[in-house]
């Protein structure tokens, strides 16, 4: 491996030229055919498998054209100073909102409250619902300005009115300016670990021209593979960070070579050999733990999961050829001042890497033991976690949404906002009508439910369709359990109707299974994630202990950042310091996410740290003195790949919705406790009191295994060491007989 890569390296700086221009080639390539690429479907989301989806489809199928997902607006009237929505002027107000509502061109149907029966008990509230012939994103401006203008008229009476639904719902950016500014402090970070303007802004533009073309690549392929840009969100980020880390590492790499001497050609071909090894198997990680995201079962996630993986994939590839490339034209550019000036280094070798290595070697117990409780500590929280799907009660109180969230849960009950769907297939009963009647009976007489509301059958009499309306709200826990039991009392139900069955369904049904599906999930997904890895680390590093030391590491670290995300998103601590408005269940794909991105970013830190770790092992150090010098040379620049990680991940932490937050944040606080506590700390302290053991490897495995030479040792006797002009020649004195 080592010997290859080294000759890649070497052929790409000097054919620079071929490979810069091949690079732009693709990209221009690929970038034309994303400009020419029609638009890409609607990748939304299903989950096959789980009722709540069954049943969706089953009303899709029987009831045509109902379950399109066109656009609506819940628009919610509360009267003034205690008054009625059913008095004269107010009520006169909504019906001439609802009448101008309804006359707007892409209008499918504007409910009259009166009507319909949607007023609250107390006649405080009302609600009427505008239903699209369009989805959310189709709608016109022209569309949305003019029911804007008749709510307007209807404030402008004395009404308070809110909006619900997706119609005027405003679309949080992603992470916006903070974004920017995680890219700037990664910028920074860069330069002050080399020094160099140039140095700086190579890993830089090498990720920037990674994710262009991942992502063009993800706007070519839409249409084919029914990818969208929601799709490439994942690839962006991790693309980005991925990209400058392994820039980082061989750029690091490169410049310590020329330290000693090597000239510059020959100098990134030990660079890419060496450091690009430690990228190859680092990115295979990645890749792994993304591509395992298909075992889940959510085809957005497996899109999204494989994407990244190619965006990763493609990081590996540039800074593997382009990095050397780009080398190649300016090969001094990149080193230190001093090291430009050919001036000595000063010192005796040391630095902080080194001197913090010399005290987790000398007292590993203290250390060990203060990075496992501390992580433990932060990982209790988790033992409450809860899963669901945060919906508008979760936004800010200053939108419109939630505030129609509120006056909804307030005037008509808790509940009000999660119904359950209630699908009857009535297609084998004899009396479809009154099969449904005795469902519909049954489950309003479940303790739980609020009221059910009158079922509507079908144009062929076989399916009906209603509502049931709990007690609690959407991610109350008695809800979950009110699901569960009206599913659990199915056969009984079912039992009386002589041939009619029933599934449950609806946003809260559909967000309860997600949940449970996904945690499901987990455990098998965990187990193929980290036996692949463990696979792929004791072929890096020949041994069996540091893998298994790697996967606990990685397990503790994603405890304690799951922990971390419970104590802020569900318990509330320091959220006003983030910007979360309101507490609730943590997204059901978060603990997925954090094991797949963390476990890959994880183990990256493991392979560049302890790779020097063992190349200086192979080479005749022992052991304690082998982790001081794979601190010494790798430390550093570990560091600033996390904090770059830290600052990007930090980036979404900006963003309007708290969905977008709990990803940035989880993600930012597992690299710092990963990178800082987990493979700063734990690592060397493990490997400390292991000793000689931990690259322990039976002669029976040795001999089957592959070698990949990650560490370089044959290009040490293939490349000899340069000699400098302050080398004193040894002269051997031979005696004469």
């Amino acid at each position: 491996m080592a010997t290859l890569l080294y000759h890649l390296g070497r052929t790409a700086f000097r054919w620079r030229w071929f490979v810069t221009l091949l690079w732009v080639a693709v990209l221009g390539a690929v970038g034309f055919a994303a400009t020419k690429a029609p638009a890409a479907p609607d990748d939304g989301f299903t989950m096959p498998g789980i009722e709540s989806q069954k049943a969706f489809d089953l009303l899709e199928q029987r009831f045509p054209g109902t379950a399109a997902d066109g656009a609506n607006a819940r628009i919610v009237f509360v009267a003034p100073n205690g008054e009625k929505v059913t008095a004269t002027e107010n009520r006169a107000a909504i019906e001439k909102l609802v009448t101008e509502a309804a006359d707007g061109s892409q209008v499918a149907s504007a409910v009259d409250p009166f009507a319909a029966k949607a007023v609250s008990a107390d006649a405080s509230t009302a609600y009427s619902t505008v239903t699209f012939k369009v989805k959310a994103d189709d709608l016109t401006g022209a569309a949305k300005t003019h029911l804007e203008r008749a709510i307007d008229t209807a404030r402008d009476e004395g009404l308070t009115v809110e909006v619900g639904g997706d119609a005027l719902a405003t679309q949080p950016a992603a992470g916006g300016s903070a974004e920017a500014i995680g890219i700037a402090i990664a910028a920074v970070v860069l330069l002050i670990t080399f020094g160099s303007l140039a140095a700086a802004g190579l890993p830089l533009l090498t990720a920037i021209i990674g994710v262009a073309i991942s992502m063009s690549a993800v706007l070519a392929l839409g249409s084919t593979f029914g990818l969208s840009e929601t799709t490439g969100t994942l690839a962006t980020m991790l693309g980005l960070a991925c990209g400058i880390d392994y820039a980082l590492f061989v750029v690091s790499r490169y410049r310590e070579e020329r330290e000693k001497g090597h000239a510059p050609r020959e100098a990134a071909g030990l660079a890419v050999g060496t450091a690009g090894s430690a990228v190859v198997f680092a990115g295979l990680t990645v890749v792994i733990a993304l591509a395992g995201l298909s075992v889940v079962g959510i085809p957005m996630l497996t899109k999204m999961g494989l994407a990244a993986a190619g965006a990763v994939l493609l990081a590996v590839l540039i800074c593997l050829t382009l990095v050397p490339a780009i080398l190649g034209f300016w090969p001094n550019a990149v080193l230190s001042r001093r090291d430009r000036k050919k001036k000595p280094k000063r010192g005796n070798g040391e630095n902080g890497g080194s001197r913090w290595a010399r005290i987790v070697v000398r007292r590993p117990i203290p250390v060990l033991l203060l990075g496992v409780v501390g992580l433990g500590a932060m990982a209790l929280p988790a033992l409450n976690l809860q899963l669901g799907m945060p919906g508008d009660e979760a936004k800010s109180t200053a939108t419109t949404e939630r505030r129609a969230y509120d006056d909804l849960a307030e005037g008509f009950g808790p509940g009000f906002n999660g119904p359950l769907t209630i699908v009857v297939d009535a297609k084998g009963a004899a009396d479809a009508k009154t099969a449904v009647a005795t469902i519909s009976k049954e489950i309003a007489a479940t303790d739980g439910v609020v009221s059910v509301s009158p079922a509507r059958l079908n144009s062929a009499g076989d399916t009906a369709v209603f509502s049931a309306t709990p007690a609690t709200s959407p991610t109350d826990e008695k809800t979950k359990q009110l699901v569960q039991t009206i599913r659990d009392e199915r056969p009984g139900i079912e039992s009386k109707t002589s041939g009619a069955s029933f599934e449950v369904t609806g946003t809260t049904a559909l967000n309860i299974d997600v949940a449970q599906k996904v945690q499901d999930a987990l455990i098998p997904y965990l187990a193929l994630v980290v036996g692949l890895a463990i696979v792929l680390l004791l072929l890096v590093f020949r041994s069996l202990l540091v893998p298994l030391k790697a996967a606990l590491g990685f397990l503790l670290s994603v405890l304690a950042a799951l922990g971390a995300v419970v104590a802020v998103f569900q318990e509330g601590h320091l959220a006003s310091w983030l910007g979360v408005d309101q507490t609730g269940p943590i997204m059901s794909l978060m603990p997925i996410f954090l094991v797949g991105i963390v476990f890959g970013l994880a183990m990256d830190y493991e392979v560049f740290l302890v790779s020097r770790m063992r190349e200086a092992y192979v080479h005749g150090d022992g052991p304690g003195q082998a982790i001081v010098s794979g601190f010494r040379h790798s430390a550093r620049v570990v560091v600033a790949a996390a904090l770059i990680m830290m600052a990007v991940f930090s980036g979404f932490i900006g963003a309007g919705a708290s969905m977008i937050k709990m990803i940035g944040f989880g993600l930012a606080i597992a690299v710092l406790f990963d990178a800082f506590v987990v493979r700063m700390a734990i690592v060397p302290a493990v490997l400390s009191l292991l000793g000689n053991k931990a690259w322990y490897l039976p002669s029976w495995l040795d001999r089957i295994l592959p070698r990949m030479d990650v560490e370089g040792e044959a290009l040490s006797r293939r490349v000899p060491a340069p000699v400098t002009t302050t080398d004193t020649p040894t002269v051997h004195l031979t005696p004469v007989p």
